[in-house]
């Protein structure tokens, strides 16, 4: 796990750095906001460490300008207490704040939650080589990422959540028409299944399987 830490404070830098290697995380400096946000442009890390006090700006724009673009958590961790600034940091999307002096047990345990909750939430799905975020919406095969329609989206992550189970054509197509808006045939269904399973590099049908007279099956071999 990488931890980006933006501070300034160099006696604040050497404490925490030294505190956050002994527990197995890869911690990088950023000193400045300018240079944090060329760091994460560089390499996004897995969670952020944010004071609001820096020399060219302050931790609040920073965390506005990254949340604009990235999805990592950020926790404020700052001398300020008043409520105000505890609200506007959580409005702008931070995850914890957590206010200097810090207990170093305590900062630690707060970290590990963040990251825990964020993982559940970034969960992937994995089918062989596919891979499925639902939190970006975003797919891979064999590391290549491909694009997809909305039908074909949601045809995969339903199948791709319950690898194995049968999915009747029916099920699909009310599946689909509720999300389109319109009607759904079943020759408009077919040539979707189709298209997926070219772009997933399918086209014999070994992931997507056709159980005949009733519907579709996903078997996920090697996951």
């Amino acid at each position: 796990m990488k931890i980006l830490l933006v501070e300034d404070n160099e006696a604040i830098i050497m404490g925490l750095q030294y505190l956050l290697e002994q527990e197995g995380y890869a911690c990088r400096i950023a000193r400045r906001r300018r240079e944090a946000e060329r760091m994460v442009a560089g390499e996004p890390p897995d969670l952020m460490l944010l004071d609001i006090g820096l020399p060219d700006g302050d931790g609040y724009q920073l965390c506005e300008t990254l949340r604009r673009q990235y999805t990592f958590p950020v926790i404020f961790l700052t001398a300020r207490e008043e409520e105000e600034d505890v609200v506007r940091a959580f409005d702008l999307g931070a995850d914890d704040y957590i206010i200097k002096p810090f207990r170093n047990r305590e900062l630690i345990s707060r970290i590990k939650n963040v990251l825990r909750r964020g993982s559940k939430e970034r969960e992937v799905l994995r089918c062989g080589g596919i891979a499925l975020e639902a939190e970006s919406g975003k797919v891979w095969v064999n590391g290549e990422e491909v694009t997809l329609t909305r039908l074909e989206y949601r045809i995969l992550s339903s199948m791709m959540a319950c690898p194995g189970k049968l999915f009747t054509r029916d099920e699909i197509l009310s599946d689909i028409w509720d999300l389109s808006g319109n009607f759904v045939n079943d020759n408009t269904l077919s040539v979707t299944i189709k298209r997926l399973r070219e772009k997933l590099g399918d086209t014999e049908g070994r992931i997507i399987r056709t159980v005949r007279g009733m519907g579709y099956r996903m078997e996920c071999r090697g996951t």
